[in-house]
């Protein structure tokens, strides 16, 4: 039995963990002699062992001899054509050395390459550092985006030149903000789970300050760019383009477009969206109306601005850059689409 289901954080970035022990709760009322159960969403170092194995232990079974249980993180890059489920190494674990082995045949049915570890804490904690190195180094250019701005420099030349050295470097990208179901809040739960220890994850908690303040920044730019053309903020049409929260996928968890939206409608803009993955967007955590997408077409002469946030390979960038009368570009898709003429401002 695998278990992955979300791990979401609650309304003060504490890890919300009842979908976990809720489905180990009905696992312990059927668990049976031989079973496996595997849990792979992400969370803290320490849940596999603390949380769940007391739970299945109260039917009576003793792990690792008459069931076993481990951790083994999901890894997955949704929109990337070049690795699938069966081509990425899968980090396995196990409560007992019985567990390790029981989970490592398990997935060696299915994967290219299984990477034993000695103990589910630390495949628990593997996840949570390859999400958070993410975060933090998106927090360092997002933040050298900001500081480069002030100094007329474009950090988007800046990447592609130092990238070009082949050692020490790995080139991130600066954007709106951070979206999706494991970034913008895994490092979080290790946050939480650092202060039973007491030590205040300070790097890691600014980076989440910088990522945060990201949509704040773009709507601030935003504003800014239409007051210097003489049109105010209240009343002014906006359109969106892109609210998936990365290139090419349909899912818009977590994605900074919904702060976006939301900031710009408080501050009196008339907002639509055109994303061609998301046709319409569902009420939820970050949603709080039903809009539809609109077309990307002629009309789009009548807003006084467009906003790109996600950087989709399906829009007709060309379009944009010759009909819109101000764009702000979020994710430099003009240029790399090699339309640097044009109306349009890098946020």
């Amino acid at each position: 039995m695998i278990i992955c289901v979300p791990t979401p954080l609650g309304k003060h970035r504490e890890p919300d963990l009842s979908y976990v022990l809720n489905t180990t709760r009905e696992i312990a009322k059927r668990l049976r002699k031989g079973q496996v159960v595997v849990l792979e969403s992400t969370t803290y170092p320490g849940t596999t062992d603390e949380e769940m194995l007391p739970i299945l232990e109260e039917s009576g079974l003793k792990v690792g001899e008459d069931f076993f249980l481990g951790y083994s993180p999901e890894r997955e890059d949704p929109g990337n054509k070049n690795f699938s489920t069966g081509t990425i190494p899968k980090v396995v674990s196990g409560i007992t050395e019985n567990c390790l082995q029981v989970v490592k045949a398990l997935y060696d049915q299915v994967v290219v390459q299984t990477v034993p570890v000695s103990s589910t804490r630390v495949a628990e904690a593997t996840k949570i550092l390859e999400n958070t190195y993410r975060a933090v180094n998106i927090a360092l250019v997002n933040e050298l985006k900001m500081v480069f701005e002030r100094m007329g420099i474009d950090i988007w030349e800046v990447i592609e030149a130092a990238k070009t050295k082949p050692f020490g470097f790995q080139a991130f990208y600066p954007g709106p903000g951070l979206g999706g179901h494991c970034i913008p809040i895994d490092p979080f739960y290790l946050t939480w789970k650092a202060k039973e220890y007491d030590i205040h994850t300070r790097f890691i908690e600014l980076a989440g300050q910088i990522n945060t303040n990201m949509p704040y920044y773009v709507v601030e730019k935003t504003i800014r760019a239409l007051n210097e053309r003489g049109i105010p903020i209240k009343g002014a049409k906006i359109l969106i383009v892109g609210v998936a929260y990365k290139p090419d996928v349909d899912d818009d968890r977590e994605s900074p477009a919904f702060v976006v939206m939301d900031l710009l409608e408080e501050a009196g803009a008339i907002v639509d969206y055109h994303d061609p993955h998301i046709p319409k967007l569902r009420p939820g955590r970050r949603c709080k109306v039903e809009k539809g997408s609109v077309p990307l077409d002629g009309s789009i002469v009548h807003y006084d601005c467009l906003v790109i946030l996600t950087d989709h390979s399906n829009v007709d960038y060309d379009l944009i850059r010759r009909k819109a009368k101000l764009i702000i570009d979020t994710r430099n898709a003009l240029e790399l689409n090699g339309l640097v003429n044009g109306n349009f401002i890098k946020a």
